[in-house]
This record gives C-alpha cells, structure tokens and sequence, in this order.
C-alpha cells in the first residue's frame, strides 16, 4: 500500500473557529459579536493593549497584561486568579501566540477548581461556559485556530501541552492593520515560525492531503510576502497574506502537529530564553534538510514554493534555506545568542525526550543527530 493511500485512510479530526473574520479593519467587526457579553476579561501584553480601544467594545471591561513572552505556570495562575476575581463571560486573547494560548487556559479554567497541572495531556478539560475570542497580532504561531495552549514549568523549563476542542476560539480576528508595529525582525522570525508549521506538518508521518493543501498554501504564501512584510510593514497586502500563512499553519498544528523541528527549538526558548519565532527559525533549515532523504518530493515542493532555487542532497538544502532566512535579516548563528558547546549535549537530550513532537520525524533522529545540528547551527 502506498504512502498516499495509508495518510489518505488514515481518519482526521479538522476543527476550525465557528467564525473568522479576514481583511483590514475586521478587528471593527468583533464589537457586534461581542455585544451580548457584559463582562470581558482581555489578555493581552504591554505592546498590543493600546488595540482595546480600536475594538470599540461595551460592557465591563478588565485588561490583563502582566505576562512575560514565554507564559509559566506561576503566569498562568496570576491570570486566572484575576479572571476568577473578574468573573467573565467572554474572554479576548490579544496578541501573539503565547497571550492566545493564556486566553484558551483562562476561558476554560476560570470557573473551575482546577488549575494547568491538572489538565495537561490531551481531552482533559470538561467543557467551557465562557466565550472565547482570539484576535492576534503578530503572524507566527497560528494559535488561534487550534485546541491547544503551551505553558512552561517553571522548575524542569518543560513545555506542557494542553489539548482539547474546548479551547477552540468562537471566533478568531485576522486584521492585517493590528500587524504593521511589529518590528522587521519580529516579522521575519515569527513568519518562519508560522513556515515551520505547515513543513513539519507536510512533511510529517501523520501527514494528510487535507492537511497537505493547508500546508502547501501557507508555504506558498510566505515565499511571497514574508520578505515584502519584512521589508515594509505597512504593506496591507504582505501582512494580510502572512496572517493567512500564519493561520493555515495553526490548522495544520490540530491534526497533524510539528516534529523534530519545534522538539529541537523548545531547549532555545527555555534556556537561552529565545523569542518561540526565533528558535524556531535558527532550526528550520537544519531540519529541512535532514529530512529531505526521507521526503524529496515534498522537499522540492517547499523549495519551488518558497522560490528557492532546486537544491540536491541534503547540503545545497541546508545552504538554500540558510540564506532564504539570512536574507530576511535573521540571525542564524546559536552562538550569537549566547550558546556554549558545553550547554548542547543537554539540550540535545532534552529536546530527544519530547517524544510527542519527535515520533512525528519523518527520519528517525537520534540524539547525536540532535547534538550534530545544534553543533552546526553554532556557526
């Protein structure tokens, strides 16, 4: 039996928001959804708060923006003690993607006696009373298409996932107008998150061609607007395709999810506390590649959509890729964001131990694999 005839047999579940609003200005739109909603608790943080009052919302309103950029479980709690105090019955997530995944665990968790440690793991929660609406600003992480929340253990650096359809989004706000602050830099990195996304995905063993068609048309997108948003971040349509792009790759996240690539930049992000876009862009090319024997058609396919030039064997991958993030302005070097060699071993076995992630690789990685592309990410 063939590779397609096994994913094509293989059962899906495809959850989506009940309503998404697309296009500039449609952040003006949420205020008539919300109309019903007397009590709303906004999560958002320091850079996207002064966004509240362009939704133009009524009723009671409470801001909650004390979140650092990688939510812990000790964020988390301050959040629902607040929402607890608050009492809502609609909850905004407003911002990038860790304010989105702190907007899912509160709107779920608020009104109960439970708290994230409880919940971790898949199907845990029970069900929601509490409306939920994601609204992002920045086009990398997808979260507000999907049913899960990441939240980081203060002690261990571990990520602890949360699943479940509970905390699928009522209704989710793609405006390219709240993206036009975020710095080139930003930009570049989060929308190579948003890249990895739908490769790993593509690529993947749980690999779908419902799944395939999201992530080809995400991948598609940001070989033509990443570098022109990156370029000039006012540029409406450039922007307004990255949210697409960003949104496609968080579609793919709920019944496929990444591999070995989010596996190996989660250590980054937790040790070298690396923005989540970052880390995962110092990763991408080094995965790419050492996937590509596993999956060469599908690896010639991203580099057609991305307009790289055809690239055969795993080195001319690696360097094509390389300069397609390097010319976006990323910093590509590990040891320029403070990396030492004696740090890699560990982090190499910690991000192996994520087996949720990395039993997802195409091409079995071994933890000497894992040291290798942190060793040649190094420089």
């Amino acid at each position: 039996m063939s590779e397609l005839t096994l994913s094509m047999a293989r059962p899906i579940t495809l959850l989506q928001p009940a309503r998404l609003e697309i296009g500039a200005g449609a952040v003006s739109r949420l205020a008539d959804w919300a109309a019903p909603y007397r009590r709303v608790f906004i999560v958002a943080m320091a850079p996207t708060v002064g966004f509240v009052d362009r939704i133009g919302l009524t009723g009671t309103l409470e801001t909650f923006i004390d979140l650092p950029p990688e939510p812990d479980l000790p964020a988390v709690e301050a959040a629902l003690a607040a929402a607890r105090a608050f009492q809502p019955d609609l909850v905004i997530g407003l911002g990038g993607g860790s304010v989105m995944d702190v907007a899912k665990l509160v709107a779920v968790l608020w009104d109960s006696d439970k708290s994230v440690p409880d919940v971790v793991g898949v199907g845990k929660i029970e069900g929601r009373r509490t409306a939920l609406a994601q609204v992002p600003t920045t086009s990398g992480t997808g979260s507000e298409a999907g049913i899960r929340a990441l939240v980081t253990h203060p002690q261990t650096l571990a990520k602890l996932a949360v699943e479940s359809p509970f905390m699928l989004a009522d209704i989710a706000i793609l405006d390219p107008e709240l993206t036009y602050s975020v710095p080139p830099a930003v930009t570049a990195a989060t929308g190579v998150d948003a890249l990895a996304h739908c490769v790993e995905a593509f690529t993947n063993i749980k690999a779908h061609p419902l799944i395939d068609g999201y992530a080809t048309l995400g991948i598609e997108l940001v070989g033509k607007y990443l570098a022109r948003a990156v370029a000039d971040g006012a540029d409406t349509e450039a922007r307004a395709g990255m949210m697409l792009a960003s949104y496609y790759g968080g579609v793919c996240l709920g019944p496929v999810n990444t591999a070995s690539g989010h596996a190996l930049a989660y250590p980054l992000g937790t040790r070298l506390k690396l923005p989540h876009g970052l880390a995962n862009a110092i990763i991408f090319p080094h995965v790419l590649a050492f996937n590509a024997p596993a999956r060469p058609e599908k690896t010639a396919e991203i580099c057609r959509l991305l307009g790289l030039p055809p690239a055969d064997g795993t080195p001319a991958i690696l360097v094509a890729a390389m300069d397609f993030c390097r010319q976006l302005g990323i910093e590509m070097q590990l040891s320029r964001h403070g990396a030492t060699a004696e740090a890699l071993p560990e982090w190499a076995a910690e991000a192996h131990a994520i087996r949720r992630l990395m039993d997802n690789n195409p091409r079995p990685m071994a933890v000497d694999d894992v040291l290798q592309i942190y060793r040649t990410a190094m420089s």
